[in-house]
């Protein structure tokens, strides 16, 4: 297939795109941070934490569905900016809430208002950008993503250690997206398939659904995401406690170091990834998703040792469990981008909001709610060998140390489904390209 060609306007429409992503992934963080105040303030336990985690993603991908559809037939421009602007304005709603109940509510109508952006904005990379460049510009898409976690992690403690109170930050992250907003809506957006080296029909496909889930590789790539979300879900929502209980720091240390471990990592996974992405798919076609493997292999070893040697010195902990991190950024740049070279351009929106709704559903839903769960039951059966009869911080500290030892077991799936779409991937791209040719769904299409 000859080269495609870039749309003239790519590279300032992925900038506001990245800062929408960054800004997006800042308001969502900021309730990992402040779990501490939050439980001590309202009296919740550990699953009730892990709950507001949970109600967001399931919302997020029960919504990102019907949004995606709306984004394959309409406008992506208005999804994105009418989307942005509610989840800022919700956010700042999020600081006005006196009990968790509303709380939770609030976070609820936040991942509405979030759903409607990444499958838009994967979409609109598709477009922009030819498969050659793809791994390149999905990168500095994604970077969006540790730079939302690094600015979170190190501002949100300070903020609320000057204006003592864990609300400040709802208010300040809300004005930043209404801004963008604005700028959103004045993209030019290219047609759809623009960026292939062919003519594509505008026409919307029928069942694009069942027409997706019968692409061998997008299934397999949905499965490791599952996976893989769970483990990153249960991580950024427990880091910062995890540090406060079982190492000591306080709150802004606690934060400030968890911005290393998930943040920092990913400013050079994603940076360096994005680039070897590329260049290892010029080198063999499902190049990408063994080099994902290879990676999340890695970071099984280095994220179970460090959770496994228990007690052991901050530094040492902090090198290994952020050196484990950074390799798993691997999985934005390569499963992302071979997802698009398997679906049409015509449902790309729709396979990233399916995709991202397994993700969320079943991994980030969960994640956060398991760990929570198993943090409360760790701490418990810590108590009793203990033979106390009061819950103290020190079996809590416990519970969530044993708890998290999830991450690393979702990352070995997360390199086993990553190993199953490599061995699909090359069949499912050709017949996605060949399909565009014929204008035909791809395989396995489903006949009308």
């Amino acid at each position: 297939m000859p080269n495609s060609t870039q749309a003239p306007n790519a590279w300032r429409i992925l900038l506001l795109l990245f800062l929408a992503n960054l800004f997006n992934f800042y308001d969502r963080t900021i309730p990992a941070i402040i779990i501490e105040p939050l439980r001590m303030e309202w009296h919740l336990s550990d699953l009730q934490l892990g709950v507001v985690g949970t109600a967001f993603t399931l919302v997020y991908a029960m919504a990102g569905i019907p949004l995606g559809r709306m984004a394959d037939n309409g406008s992506r421009r208005k999804m994105m900016g009418w989307g942005l602007t509610a989840w800022s304005a919700l956010t700042a709603v999020n600081g006005l809430v006196g009990s968790f109940w509303t709380f939770l509510l609030v976070r609820m109508g936040i991942g509405i208002g979030e759903a409607s952006y990444a499958p838009a904005a994967n979409s609109l990379i598709g477009d922009l950008f030819p498969a050659n460049k793809r791994g390149r510009a999905m990168g500095i898409f994604m970077l969006g993503l540790p730079l939302g976690l690094v600015m979170a992690f190190f501002t949100t403690g300070y903020i609320v250690q000057a204006f003592g109170s864990w609300r400040a930050p709802f208010f300040i992250a809300a004005v930043p997206g209404l801004l963008l907003a604005i700028l959103m809506f004045r993209i030019r957006e290219p047609k759809r398939g623009a960026a292939e080296a062919v003519q594509v029909s505008q026409a919307p496909i029928d069942r694009p659904i069942r027409r997706l889930l019968h692409i061998p590789t997008f299934c397999w790539l949905t499965l490791a995401g599952l996976a893989f979300n769970f483990a990153t879900y249960a991580c950024n929502s427990f880091m910062v406690p995890l540090l406060q209980r079982y190492f000591q720091l306080p709150l802004h240390h606690a934060a400030a170091t968890t911005g290393l471990i998930v943040g920092i990592t990913g400013l050079v996974g994603l940076t360096l990834g994005g680039w070897l992405t590329d260049k290892v798919h010029q080198r063999r076609a499902n190049g990408r998703l063994l080099l994902a493997m290879g990676c999340m292999f890695v970071a099984t070893f280095a994220t179970g040792y460090a959770l496994m040697a228990g007690r052991i010195d901050i530094s040492l902990f902090v090198g290994v469990f952020a050196f484990g991190w950074l390799l798993t950024y691997s999985f934005y740049t390569c499963a992302y981008t071979a997802i698009l070279d398997v679906v049409q351009p015509r449902m790309r929106a729709t396979a990233m909001a399916i995709y991202f709704a397994g993700l969320y559903l079943l991994g980030g839903g969960l994640g956060p709610v398991v760990a929570g769960l198993l943090s409360d039951h760790f701490a418990n059966a810590a108590m009793l060998a203990a033979n106390a009869t009061q819950m103290s911080e020190v079996f809590k500290a416990e519970g969530l140390h044993d708890a998290l030892l999830l991450i690393p077991v979702a990352l070995l799936l997360t390199m086993g489904f990553l190993g199953m779409a490599a061995r699909t991937y090359s069949k499912d791209a050709q017949r996605m390209r060949e399909s565009i040719v014929l204008d035909v769904p791809a395989v396995g299409a489903v006949p009308a």
